[in-house]
């Protein structure tokens, strides 16, 4: 279907200042995001993020004085054991932290905009803990998924991937038949039933719909107000101003004790806290301590990633290139491979950027979980090979491509524990880090979605940082 089609009977669209969000939330209330990849940061700008989460490390964030803190838990990498084991301990460590400094904390689970990772799982595994520690459970349960900077929108409780102006049901998508995670639904009511195997029905999930959220303030407090606790909420929004009436609603139930629990897609927090959308960095914010070429990883096998390694492949055609072969990572060849293209990485760099990746073919397991397993050692191989560069020669600049592989490198290869989100390098996507701890310091680090952007977006990154 045409976006114009999709969108042709819907109430006029709002206009509401990201101040006026911003004036609405409560001063000492700070969001703790739980981040199941980093890449849910590529939307927001001028907020502390953290790789850890020892009780020094949410005391330095939440003494930043941000309305929210990042904490890069790299769940959907991991089973759902380790997964709940992680959300655990962030609640408890901030909770903490938050009495230490006078402020309260809620809790947001950012997942993927296409509706990978471990639901109801993690929201459920949130709710608990928050309640073990704070004493109340959160009383809404709210998702929102969409991320119109990537086309990614939710008309009438139907999630839809927007390309070229056509959207199609994002349970029509290549990204419902991920290994792992896959799914049918397209109806975020449907899709609820299912990933909860029928233990919340399609009918008692309550759907927060443009015809609602433009409706006003007052429209979306009566309509929230009204469900009863516990409720599982799914939510429209086609621009950053539908998620703005969103947020605005939130603040005035907050205000009366009924709270929420998020599960967003990465630009809903930016408008939570009443956050402009942020222009793309430019070359001249950039700090760099090294005068070596800058190592780009890529090791999504998402066909939008291939697809724009190509592009920056033809963009920068003498641009040194190594390739990591899947199949040696994961048996026993893989020592002497990770050694010998190293060196490769370390030799090239001298002289100028070097683009590593993953060879294309994408190698699964028999279920979801081995295909897991299969995507950890595939990404310890790119975490050891940066960490050996790391330390032959530190690079100009580093950007990881891919969910797993970005958190690995930033918290792993490169140890990040702390880190100031500096903003986009392209229009609401794309995240520039500033490490502020450990070697990394002075090399600047780009967390690069695998399913963001456009044929040409990772060439263009490039650029920006390496010429």
């Amino acid at each position: 279907m045409h976006i114009d089609d999709l969108l042709v009977e819907l109430p006029a669209p709002l206009s509401i200042p990201a101040a006026d969000v911003a004036a609405a939330r409560s001063d000492d209330l700070v969001l703790v995001v739980l981040d199941d990849d980093p890449t849910g940061t590529q939307s927001v700008a001028g907020l502390p993020v953290l790789t850890r989460w020892e009780a020094d490390d949410l005391d330095w964030a939440l003494a930043q004085g941000a309305p929210a803190v990042y904490v890069l838990t790299n769940t959907r990498s991991l089973s759902e054991d380790d997964a709940a084991r992680r959300n655990r301990e962030v609640v408890a460590v901030a909770i903490a932290a938050a009495e230490r400094a006078g402020l309260r904390v809620s809790f947001v689970s950012r997942s993927d905009s296409t509706l990978r990772g471990h639901f109801p799982f993690e929201t459920d595994v949130l709710r608990a803990a928050a309640a073990e520690h704070g004493g109340a459970a959160p009383h809404l349960t709210v998702l929102v998924p969409a991320f119109p900077d990537s086309g990614r929108i939710t008309v009438d409780a139907v999630h839809y991937w927007v390309v070229d102006g056509e959207a199609t049901p994002v349970g029509e998508t290549p990204f419902a038949a991920d290994a792992t995670f896959g799914y049918r639904s397209s109806d975020l009511r449907d899709w609820v039933e299912e990933k909860t195997d029928g233990r919340i029905r399609r009918d008692d999930v309550a759907a927060l719909t443009l015809g609602i959220i433009r409706a006003g303030t007052d429209a979306v407090v009566s309509f929230l107000r009204a469900l009863p606790a516990g409720a599982v909420v799914v939510v429209d929004a086609v621009d950053e101003h539908d998620m703005r009436q969103v947020a605005l609603a939130l603040h005035a139930l907050d205000r009366e004790g009924i709270t929420a629990l998020l599960r967003i897609g990465p630009p809903y927090l930016r408008a939570h806290i009443g956050q402009e959308i942020a222009e793309p960095v430019t070359a001249d914010r950039i700090d760099f301590a090294h005068e070596r070429g800058g190592l780009v990883v890529v090791g999504s096998h998402v066909p939008l990633t291939t697809a724009q390694l190509d592009a920056l492949l033809a963009d920068r055609p003498g641009t040194a290139t190594v390739e990591l072969d899947v199949r040696a990572l994961i048996d026993d060849r893989r020592e002497q491979h990770l050694e010998e293209q190293a060196d490769a990485v370390a030799r090239a760099i001298g002289s100028g950027s070097v683009i590593v990746h993953t060879s294309r073919e994408l190698v699964t397991g028999r279920d979801g979980e081995e295909s897991l397993e299969i995507a950890r050692r595939v990404s310890s191989g790119l975490v050891e090979l940066v960490a050996r560069v790391l330390e032959l020669a530190p690079p100009r600049f580093v950007i990881a491509k891919g969910g797993i592989t970005s958190s690995d490198v930033a918290s792993e290869a490169l140890q990040i524990r702390r880190a100031e989100v500096v903003g986009p390098m392209l229009p609401g996507i794309v995240s520039l880090w500033q490490p502020q701890v450990g070697p990394a310091v002075g090399i600047p680090y780009v967390v690069f979605a695998g399913n963001v952007g456009e044929t040409a977006s990772l060439a263009r990154v490039v650029r920006t940082l390496a010429d």
